[in-house]
Formats: C-alpha cells, structure tokens, sequence
C-alpha cells in the first residue's frame, strides 16, 4: 500500500504540474502582444534610449563648454597677466598699427539732454543703447530703441593687407567725465572717442549733443590714415546693425508699422513692404543714398549723411514669437573717403519719435517716416486731417473729444453729400412699387428684358441708380484717410479714453482663453459697436433698394462689415471710435434730412418728368441693341 500510494502520488503530481504549464503556456500565448504592440514597444524603447543618449550628450556638451569657458577664461587670464613679446608679436601681426587697440576693458559714456540719453561704449567707440525720457513702453518700462552687445555700429576696411573692424577694437573717450547732462542753456556737447594707430594716426567718432533736441551730430576724422588704408579704397563700409524691440501692447498691429526707410540722394524716400509675408528682406542700392532709418512704429533710429553714402546694402529679418524683439535691421553703407593726411566725413543720427510736426521741422523728407499713405490719401492726411488735430490739440487736452470734433467738422464738410445720397435713396425709395411691379410681371429668367423695363424707368423720371452710390465713393479718400492716419498718430500713444487704455492700440473689453485665426485673443468693443453700427446703416439703406431679384448681393453687404471687424480688431482703437462717431452721426443726418424730405413731393415730381420728352443715353441705346440681339421685340408705345 505504501508503494502503490507514493505511485499515485507520483502521477497526480505530474498530472498537476503538466495542467499547470499549459496553463502558463496558454495563458501566454492569449496575452502574448501582437505585431503592432511589439512595434510600438520596441518604438517605445528606442525612443527612451534616444531620449537618454540625447540627455547624455547635452550633458556632455555641457560640460564641454563649462570646460571652454574656463579654460577661455584661463586663456584670458593668462594673456593679461603674461604679457609677452610673443603675444604682442602676434598682435601686431594679426591688427597691424591697431594692435594696440585690440585689447582693453569696455567702458561707457553716458551723454543726456531733457529728451535722450545715449550711452556710448569704448568697445567700437559705438552708440550702445538710446533711451527716449519721455516715454515708456507699453507695460511702464523705460523705452530703449536699442541695447546690448548685440549692436554693431563700425567701419570694415583694408588696411597694410588686413581686415580691419573697428567694431571690435577699444577706443579712447576723451571725456573728463563719464556722465554729461547737457541743460537748455548749455552749449552743444561734444565726446570724441578716438581710435590710435600708432603715434599721430587715429580715428575719432564725435558726437555732438545739442539742448533739448532728437538730433545728436556724428562726425568722423581720419588722422594720418593715408599711411595705414590702402591708397586705392575710395570709400569704407560702415556696418550698423540694432535688434529693434517690442515697444507696443499689439505686437502684430507694430510690426505692420516696423520697417527699413531711406531715402535716395536728391530723390524719394523708398522702403520695405510692410505688408509682406516674407521673413527676409534685402535689397541692394548702387546709388547714392541721403539717409537710411530703421523704423519702429511710432520711433525711429536714422542715420544721416551730411552730403550722401556712396552706396548701400539694406536688410531686415522678421523675429518670430515669442521673442521681446520684432526685426533685425541692418545696413551696410559707403563712406566716401579721400586718401589724405587728413578727411572728414559730416553726419548725424535723428533718435527721437516718428511725430509729423518735429520730422518735418528737421527737413530731408524725414516726415515720410509717418505712414499718412499715398496721392490723395496722402494729400488729405497733410493739409487737412494733421492741420485740424493739431488745432484742436491746441485747446483740448482729451484725444477722445478731439477724435468726437474731428469727426463732427469732417461729417459736417461732407453734408452735401449725404444729403445727396439720401434724396436719391429716397427716389429709389418711393419708385420700389414700380420697380416690384416690372418684376412681377417680367419672369425672372428675362433679366435682360427685367432690366431694361428698370432702366427706361429711371430714364422717364430722372433718376441715376449711381445717385446714392457716387455721394459715398467721394467720401472713400477720406475714410483710407483716416485708416492711415490714426495708426500712426504718436499723439494717441498711451492716450486713455473711456474703456480704452490706450487709443493708438485695440481696446480689449474681454481676454480669450484661446486664439482666433484673423481676429486675436480679445475682444474690442469699439470695433463691435463700430461693425453693429455698420450693418443697422446697410439695413436701414437697403429697405430703399429694388434689386430683389439679386437677394445673394444683401447677404454680401452684411458680410463686409464682418470680415472689417475680423481685420481691425486688432488696430488702433482711435480709427474704430472714429468709424463709429461716424455711422452714429451718419445715423443723425439722415433723421434730420428725413424730417424735412416729403416722398409724396418727391414722387409728384418724378410724375412730373415722365411728361417731358426723353433723350436716350446711349447706354440704355446699348442695352436695347443687346437685347434686339437676343431676340426681344419691344413693346409698341400706346
């Protein structure tokens, strides 16, 4: 028994341990992954350990640079406290006679008038940053039109068989001080920061700071230069590059502002589209060039030549979000220079806003700086729109009055034709029966003949279907007028008004959690009550319309307005309050016309005219003839 029972035993035991691995067997092979599964694992861990060599190489890189940097900074060192005959051996063989400029501590010099403060660095003898006192960026902060190291301001020229660039080499400022205020009733500040190149030769940058003035004189002398430049160069190049920063709460609305200008000796101010969708811009000048800005929208740095650049290479690169800058500017311009003991080159640098009044006052066309637009638009912006703002501004310290005048003097000028193009909407108005009647009566696949019938009628009473259309397309120059005009207005800058902030930038009523395409993430009330104004205009006009036979043209008079609330939404909110002023009293003319307009008086006369005898024009002379082509036979006259 004992035998017989471990023999059981023995069985059921592998009995049981062959039940258990099929179990584990099948269990296996049901939850075994498929093809797909293994793929994305393997996916899976190809990209961890991607991810993991990535790490590891940053980290590698990492302390590879720590390590250039010490051992740089031990280079440094090194070359500052050992100054061997070796070292200034390959100086001189590197610089030539500006070896001894190569090197040195950069230092600055800060010039000011109630106006700017320009600080000067020793490292290029460059303008290092501008700062304009009297105003501020949108979020409060001091307003810089540039800063920082990454400004290039310098000459490149051929000298005893090297490349010299003097926006690298150390000048000297001669300067007992190293901050100048210069007081209204100071003279004319003036820091040379000079270049050496040996005993008796070198280079001087002077900048000349006047009292309470955006202008700073900028001059260059060359001191026995013609022993170090080559004897053949007739010009050298000047470099000036500046990264220009956000200023503005509506970046997008900015850089349609932001953009290279200058201007062709004894020619036109040229600059780059600032409506284009390409991230680089460049274009090169072979002919001589008066001055070269780089414009913000509402400031500008500009460089200006005394007599003219004998050339010039301009670019612009777009700075894609979410970067504090919107373009890199850069110009590349010849110098004119005379190989002699001694030259000088005369310019200087406007750093100040791009404000109509001042612009102009310092001549060269510097006004064009303003976008007021082209031909007439441009013509109206000068001689009318400026010269009534800057009166009102006169006597009225609130913008949001004076943009409530404005619009009240210019709705008044244009009364005429409103008036005008009421009493035709009134004649179309009171003849809508008639007009209901021919195409009831003619089918609506005629609509030659339905034509016709409609123009001989408004031929037999007097009427033009343009009427109403010509009064409000000459009253167009002035709204593209004011398009450019309130945009560009410096004077509207951070200018509050009832809800808006700001007047020259969009008045945001509500911040959206998310972003629209064409419209933004806000939500501007000017331009709502400027869009609902619109379309209440288009719909009180179109109850005087007979073109029922063409309901898909309403629809798309209503879809205008729309589309300019998607567009402006984002613009200066001056230019939809004005938008609006306008419609509203639009909205008054029209009711005091109305009460004095009698349609019964006006139908009795159009009565009157189909007595006297009709002359056809010969546009209606050319329908008929199109439709005798077509087969249509008119009616014999009773």
């Amino acid at each position: 028994m004992p035998c017989f029972k471990k023999k059981g035993m023995d069985r059921n035991s592998i009995i049981g341990l062959l039940i258990i691995a099929g179990i584990l067997i099948g269990y296996s092979m049901l939850t075994r992954p498929d093809k797909e599964e293994l793929e994305a694992a393997r996916r899976k861990k190809d990209s961890l350990e991607m991810v993991q060599q990535q790490q590891a190489l940053q980290e590698k890189q990492k302390e590879q640079k720590q390590k250039t940097i010490s051992d740089t900074l031990a280079e440094e060192q090194k070359e500052t406290q050992v100054d061997s005959t070796a070292t200034l051996k390959q100086k001189r063989d590197y610089y030539g006679a500006f070896a001894g400029a190569a090197t040195g501590k950069e230092e600055f010099v800060t010039i000011e008038n109630d106006l700017i403060k320009l600080k000067i660095s020793s490292k290029g003898g460059r303008p290092y940053s501008v700062e304009l006192k009297d105003y501020k960026t949108f979020d409060g902060k001091p307003l810089i039109l540039f800063n920082g190291d990454s400004t290039i301001f310098g000459l490149d020229f051929f000298a005893q068989n090297r490349n010299i660039s003097t926006n690298n080499l150390y000048f000297t400022p001669l300067a007992e001080k190293k901050d100048i205020f210069v007081k209204n009733n100071d003279n004319p500040y003036k820091l040379t920061m000079r270049l050496k190149a040996g005993e008796g030769r070198y280079i001087d940058y002077t900048y000349t700071v006047k009292p309470d003035s955006y202008m700073v004189g900028f001059n260059m002398n060359f001191v026995g230069m013609n022993n170090v430049i080559a004897s053949n160069v007739n010009y050298l190049d000047l470099k000036w590059l500046i990264y220009v920063p956000q200023q503005e709460k509506g970046r997008k609305n900015e850089s349609n502002y932001t953009a290279i200008y200058y201007k062709y000796f004894q020619d036109e101010v040229d600059n780059f589209s600032t409506r284009s969708s390409k991230d680089v811009m460049e274009k090169n000048i072979p002919t001589g060039l008066r001055w070269v800005a780089f414009k913000d929208q509402f400031f500008s740095s500009v460089l200006i030549a005394d007599n003219s650049f004998a050339n010039g290479t301009v670019k612009q690169e777009a700075v894609p979000e979410p970067s504090k800058y919107l373009n890199v500017f850069t110009a590349e311009l010849g110098v004119p220079y005379q190989n002699a003991p001694r030259d000088s080159v005369n310019m200087s640098f406007y750093f100040g806003p791009n404000k109509y009044t001042i612009l102009k006052k310092h001549g060269m066309e510097l006004q064009e700086l303003v976008s007021l637009g082209s031909w007439i638009i441009k013509w109206i912006n000068q001689y009318v729109i400026i010269f009534l703002f800057n009166f009102l501004n006169k006597y009225i310290a609130n913008y949001g009055i004076i943009i409530l005048l404005l619009t009240v003097i210019i709705k008044l000028v244009l009364f005429p034709l409103t008036y005008k193009s009421y009493l035709s909407m009134a004649k179309m108005r009171v003849l809508k029966p008639q007009i209901d009647e021919i195409n009831a009566r003619i089918p609506k696949d005629k609509s030659m003949e339905r034509q016709q019938a409609t123009m001989a009628l408004y031929k037999k009473v007097g009427v033009s279907p343009m009427g109403g259309c010509l009064p409000t397309l000459l009253q167009m120059p002035i709204l593209l007028a004011m398009f450019r005009f309130f945009p560009s207005s410096i004077e509207l800058r951070q200018q509050s008004f009832l809800w808006a902030k700001d007047l020259s930038t969009y008045d945001s009523i509500l911040q959206l959690p998310f972003n629209i395409p064409f419209y933004g993430d806000h939500v501007s009330l000017f331009t709502i009550l400027m869009t609902v104004s619109t379309i209440l205009s288009m719909k009180i006009n179109n109850q005087a319309q007979t073109s029922s036979s063409m309901p898909g043209m309403k629809q798309m008079m209503y879809v205008m307005p729309v589309m300019f609330m998607f567009i402006l939404n984002n613009f200066s909110a001056g230019l939809t309050y004005y938008y609006f002023l306008a419609n509203m009293i639009t909205f008054g003319q029209n009711a005091v016309i109305k009460h004095y307009v009698d349609d019964e008086a006006i139908l009795k006369k159009l009565h009157e005219n189909k007595k006297k005898p009709v002359k056809k024009s010969k546009f209606q002379a050319r329908l008929e003839e199109a439709a005798k082509q077509r087969g249509y036979k008119p009616p014999k006259k009773k």
